[in-house]
């Protein structure tokens, strides 16, 4: 054996020691209950995953997984809490699309989305703009449109920041060229708010309006995806109606606390990829009007990139702000 290769022998060697703890922490990890903290309340979307993909990773994980829902601030209380947390494997966060948004939106967020180790992509949903048809009666998102622009409107979204909002303000405003007033609720709470006739339209997510729409409760308008969703075919495209291109989505992740072992992450992201990719999950998040989306952690951080880039540019254009 050469010098070289004695060099490179023994590099190698002091590489898989330094290794070895990281490696057997991942193997014994979760050695405690894993909490699932939630950014937004009971009933929500993300709630709703986070509970379901709880429940299935209990038995595989072989601990108990506890959701804890924190809302407030835009998802920012349990984000920051989740990044004070133990990075030891025993704290997660769920998060939507809020996440990459609340850093431009907020003056101080309390966190930036880079800080945390990207964990898993969950699943996707398009927002859904709704109205409650005895209030506002139009059948398309141009009467809408036109309706907007002949008399004062107010939509509900699920919050300020989230995409139900920005895509809201990127459509009428900025392309439409219409003014309508936001009113901020909860996901859940939104639905609840068109539905009640607080407000004649809504915008969120497309999971808590689902029953809703399919009962005739809420008139679906557009769907902010670019192919329409399966679960209300009958519901047409923003893009299919006279906005090519245009798609906000509602997206759904799971963070670790900064400094979270690298293999500890893979290993969650493992199990919830496999998670995902059960038959059993994928039908029911596909009734409720979810895109489950297993994808490798490198693909969850360079799409997290570029969406916290997207957005922020949305953010500043509109003057959108949470302060």
């Amino acid at each position: 054996m050469n010098i070289a290769t004695t060099r490179r022998a023994a590099l190698l060697g002091a590489g898989a020691f330094l290794a070895a703890p990281r490696l057997a922490h991942a193997q014994a990890w979760p050695d405690k209950p894993v909490r699932i903290v939630v950014a937004f309340p009971p009933g929500s979307s993300t709630d709703v995953l986070a509970r379901a993909l709880g429940n299935a990773l209990q038995p595989v994980l072989g601990q108990p997984v506890v959701v804890e829902n924190r809302p407030g601030a835009g998802g920012n209380i349990a984000t920051v809490a989740v990044k004070r947390g133990p990075a030891d494997g025993s704290v997660f966060l769920a998060h939507s699309v809020a996440f990459s948004v609340n850093p431009s939106l907020f003056g101080n967020a309390g966190y930036e989305a880079t800080e945390f180790e990207p964990v898993a992509m969950l699943a996707s949903t398009p927002n859904i703009i709704t109205v409650n048809p005895e209030k506002l009666q139009v059948g398309n998102l141009q009467d809408l449109i036109a309706a907007a622009k002949s008399r004062p409107l107010d939509y509900g979204s699920s919050g300020i920041g989230t995409t139900t909002h920005l895509g809201m303000e990127l459509l009428f405003r900025r392309l439409a060229g219409v003014e309508i007033q936001h009113v901020p609720f909860g996901p859940a709470q939104a639905v609840t708010a068109v539905v009640g006739g607080q407000v004649p339209v809504g915008s969120t997510s497309l999971p808590p309006a689902l029953p809703m729409v399919r009962d005739g409760r809420l008139r679906g308008i557009a769907v902010t995806s670019l192919r329409r969703d399966p679960s209300l075919p009958e519901v047409p495209t923003v893009a299919e109606q006279g906005f090519t291109g245009f798609e906000a989505l509602t997206w759904f992740g799971m963070f670790a606390p900064p400094g979270t072992p690298a293999a500890i992450c893979d290993r969650m992201n493992a199990e919830v990829n496999r998670a995902l990719n059960s038959a059993e999950l994928a039908q029911r998040l596909n009734a409720a009007g979810f895109a489950p989306d297993p994808r490798p952690r490198d693909d969850f951080a360079a799409y997290l990139r570029d969406e916290v880039t997207k957005w922020a540019d949305v953010v500043r254009a509109s003057g959108a702000t949470a302060n």
